[in-house]
């Protein structure tokens, strides 16, 4: 005789209690304690700094503010800020030119680029200037014109940096050539489209997404840079504020100008990069 099969449904599992409910259900968050207490320091350390320098009478901000934007300083920025976006158009332009020979397939262009960029780039930027600031002692005449009275301290200064920044601007203009996929210069090929116009309509609009942040900050040392024709009597920011304190030998606020003037600059120039960045960076993933 058979065993009868047990056909009664399963017993439903007991319900859960609220306790079980909210042990269950309870987030513990995690504790960051390490972080806070390093946060807390800092913002203390912070505020002890900004004090000792509001209150040391040492820094004359009341001078700070006399001078901020007298004439002279006002001149010497504005020096500034031309030779910067000159130096930086024509060693971009220069750069992309370098560029492309490095990217051809020309062997001896490819050489001439790459010798360029090592030169310029080994040599430092205060070298060169001074350099090119004594050139006339290698050939007084140039096409008649003798040089003392061709290359002026403003001359010298835009050839100089000029050529400096090309040799940066080559390289990062070629990096961002070669971030752009190779289907899409076969698919402009395709096309018919010629060398230059492939270049220009297609290569060089998809890498600005790679050139953009680069050449951010190099338009930002750039500024800084500049700093550095002081040397050659080209009357700057700086150096403009040099003439002044070597007369009132007020040397620390009219330092405390020039810095103060730069942070201005060089944070305008980070707001127009991001939002630069942001332009080139549409349809990529997070961005719009």
């Amino acid at each position: 005789m058979s065993a009868q099969t047990d056909t009664r449904p399963p017993c439903p599992p007991a319900p859960l209690t609220k306790s079980t409910d909210a042990d269950l259900l309870r987030i513990v968050p995690v504790r960051r304690t390490g972080q806070w207490a390093a946060a807390v320091v800092a913002l203390v350390l912070l505020a002890l700094a900004l004090n000792s320098v509001v209150r040391n009478e040492a820094f004359q901000w009341d001078v700070v503010a006399d001078y901020f934007t007298t004439t002279a300083v006002l001149r010497g920025l504005g020096l500034t800020l031309w030779l910067t976006a000159l130096v930086m158009v024509l060693g971009f332009a220069l750069g992309t030119l370098l560029a492309v020979l490095r990217l051809s397939g020309n062997r001896v262009l490819q050489a001439v680029s790459w010798g360029y960029v090592w030169l310029f780039r080994s040599t430092p930027i205060l070298v060169q200037l001074l350099f090119w600031f004594n050139i006339g002692a290698l050939y007084p005449e140039i096409l008649g014109v003798r040089t003392v009275n061709l290359l002026g301290p403003v001359t010298v200064a835009v050839i100089g940096l000029t050529l400096h920044e090309a040799a940066y601007a080559a390289e990062v203009v070629r990096g961002g050539i070669l971030s752009v996929e190779r289907g899409q210069i076969e698919a402009a090929q395709s096309l018919g489209l010629g060398p230059w116009r492939r270049l220009r309509r297609i290569v060089l609009p998809q890498a600005m997404r790679s050139i953009v942040p680069p050449a951010g900050n190099m338009l930002i040392g750039t500024l800084k840079g500049t700093s550095i024709v002081s040397i050659i009597a080209v009357q700057d920011l700086l150096y403009s504020v040099q003439l002044v304190y070597h007369r009132t030998y007020q040397v620390i606020p009219l330092l405390l100008v020039a810095t103060i003037w730069y942070a201005v600059v060089t944070s305008l120039l980070s707001i127009g990069q991001h939002y630069i960045e942001r332009h080139y960076a549409r349809g990529t993933a997070g961005v719009r």
